[in-house]
């Protein structure tokens, strides 16, 4: 029996038959979830019906939930508070939709729930919904993300994708930058450069990560690039494994010059020449700043032929009081080094 396992083909098609299952477990879920908020929309309507027509209040909220849980007392779900949802639910898309709107029938209820809670609009409900579905995010992630207001700054960098790249991957591109990135995570002083915030970026790299967005696998930090004999080295190197490209991310403590879009272009031209496979897209460039002013960074990417990007961040800045208590850039380097290594290759 034990030769079986050794066996090549018996391998590959162990691993085809566990793949299937998975896949199957998972529309199996996604169709049980789908079928379970419809039928929350059906009571929701229900429910709005009879308030719009009858005038019944929250009287018939609280029968209906006595009633369900008499009827199903091994099943949760049905309490008054969840009823109530129910009824928002469906009035919140309603005026939309005649059923369960496509992105919100493939996310949990507690998300939706969320959604109802946290966001005012229909539209920006639908901005989280699709993010949800894309970005595979928890619900503690949504509402992280909800507060951080993820949908003002999604696709909101200064870029020259449009004319640099071919749509779709324009599109996407534009998509996957957001202006501003937040940072909070940061505990920088007045006086950090650009190798603070580059030593506290990766020794939080999940977080880093998470903020960036879906796609992003880490390749390294000052990663060594030989050009004409000298020695180049990039602040943050990365792989976005649904544009299919290299991106090279430049950080400025400061506001952003025009001289930044000449490094970084020299640096895409490179990372072309030397990283690029036959099947990756053109390198991606992202200059990170503290501030930035809109039409200096158009007039800097007007004829730029490599495409790249330009967004400010923000960060918590801390009191010179607590200075002492942080560690120092050396302290941070030294643990980056003794990292392990599957840690500085991790991706979100």
């Amino acid at each position: 029996m034990t030769g079986i396992l050794h066996q090549q083909d018996y391998r590959q098609a162990l691993e085809a038959i566990k793949q299937r299952i998975q896949s199957a477990q998972m529309r199996a879920v996604l169709a049980v979830n789908a079928e379970l908020l419809e039928l929350y929309w059906e009571i929701g309507r229900q429910l709005q019906q009879w308030q719009d027509e009858r005038g019944w209040g929250a009287a018939v909220v609280e029968r209906m939930a006595r009633d369900l849980q008499d009827a199903y007392p091994g099943i949760k779900g049905f309490s008054r508070t969840s009823l109530f949802a129910m009824r928002q639910f469906h009035s919140f898309f309603r005026p939309a939709f005649e059923s369960v709107p496509q992105a919100v029938g493939q996310i949990p209820w507690g998300h939706i729930r969320t959604l109802l809670a946290k966001v005012k609009t229909l539209e920006t409900a639908l901005i989280y919904a699709r993010a949800c579905v894309e970005h595979g995010w928890s619900r503690s992630v949504l509402e992280w993300q909800i507060e951080q207001r993820f949908h003002e700054r999604a696709a909101q960098a200064i870029s020259n994708f449009a004319q640099t790249l071919p749509v779709p991957q324009s599109e996407l591109a534009q998509q996957s930058l957001k202006d501003p990135y937040v940072f909070d995570f940061l505990t920088l002083t007045p006086q950090a450069v650009e190798r603070d915030i580059e030593s506290q970026l990766v020794a939080q790299i999940t977080r880093f990560l998470l903020e960036l967005g879906k796609g992003f696998a880490f390749l390294g930090r000052q990663y060594p690039l030989t050009i004409n004999g000298r020695d180049y080295r990039l602040d943050l190197l990365f792989y976005h494994a649904k544009l299919k490209c290299y991106v090279v991310i430049e950080l400025k403590a400061g506001a952003f010059k025009p001289e930044y879009i000449g490094k970084l272009n020299f640096y895409l031209s490179a990372v072309d020449d030397l990283l690029r496979g036959t099947d990756d897209q053109p390198t991606i460039g992202l200059i990170l700043c503290k501030d930035k002013d809109r039409l200096d960074v158009e007039y800097a990417l007007r004829d730029i032929s490599k495409p790249m990007g330009v967004s400010s961040y923000i960060t918590k800045d801390i009191p010179l009081a607590v200075q002492s208590q942080l560690p120092t850039v050396e302290e941070l380097e030294h643990e980056l080094a003794h990292l392990p290594r599957a840690e500085s290759e991790d991706s979100f």
